[in-house]
C-alpha cells in the first residue's frame, strides 16, 4: 500500500485545517491525508471501531467523508503542482470546498480492511476541478465517487 510521507492537507494554513474529515487540528477528525502515487491522488484510511454501521461493515457516511475530503485534497494538489509546487515545499496549499459530491455504493464495505481512495482530476474551470473517486477496501472497490471542488471564495477568510 502507498505510504503518505507529506500530504497536501500538512500544507494548509492553521486557519484552514479544522475540517472534521480531513483538518490536522481537528482532534476529534478523521485526519484524512492525500498525496500523488503517479499521476493519481490517493488517501489511506484505516477505520476505527465507531464507524460500524452494523456488524462486519463501515457506516456509508464515513466513505462519503472520505470521497468529500479526497476530492478536495485532489483538486489542492492539482492546483499546488500547477502553480509549480508540491507538499512539503513550505509554501501554503490553496483551499477548496465541494461544490457537489455524488456517492455510488456498489458494495457493502467491510470493517477492518484498510481502505483506499484513488482519484483521477480533471480541470473544468480556473476554480473548479472535478475529480474521480474509487474507494477500494484491499482489493475491493466498494464504493465510486464524484467531487466537484471549487477554490475556496474569500468570503469565507475571516
Amino acid at each position: 500500500m502507498v505510504k503518505i510521507e507529506h500530504a497536501i492537507q500538512d500544507d494548509y494554513a492553521d486557519d484552514y485545517a479544522w475540517c472534521y474529515g480531513c483538518g490536522r487540528l481537528n482532534e476529534t477528525g478523521l485526519h484524512l491525508r492525500t498525496g500523488w502515487d503517479r499521476d493519481q491522488t490517493v488517501t489511506i484510511y484505516e477505520p476505527r471501531e465507531e464507524h460500524k454501521a452494523i456488524p462486519g461493515f463501515i457506516y456509508g457516511g464515513l466513505i462519503a467523508s472520505l470521497v468529500d475530503c479526497h476530492g478536495t485534497g485532489s483538486a489542492a494538489l492539482t492546483l499546488h503542482r500547477k502553480n509549480g509546487h508540491e507538499p512539503g515545499d513550505g509554501v501554503d496549499a490553496p483551499r477548496f470546498v465541494t461544490a457537489s459530491l455524488h456517492v455510488d455504493y456498489l458494495k457493502p464495505t467491510p470493517k477492518d480492511v484498510p481502505l483506499k481512495a484513488v482519484g483521477t482530476v480533471e480541470e473544468i474551470h480556473p476554480k473548479k476541478f472535478k475529480v474521480s473517486i474509487d474507494v477500494f477496501a484491499g482489493d475491493t472497490l466498494t464504493a465510486k465517487g464524484e467531487v466537484v471542488a471549487a477554490v475556496m471564495p474569500n468570503t469565507f477568510i475571516s
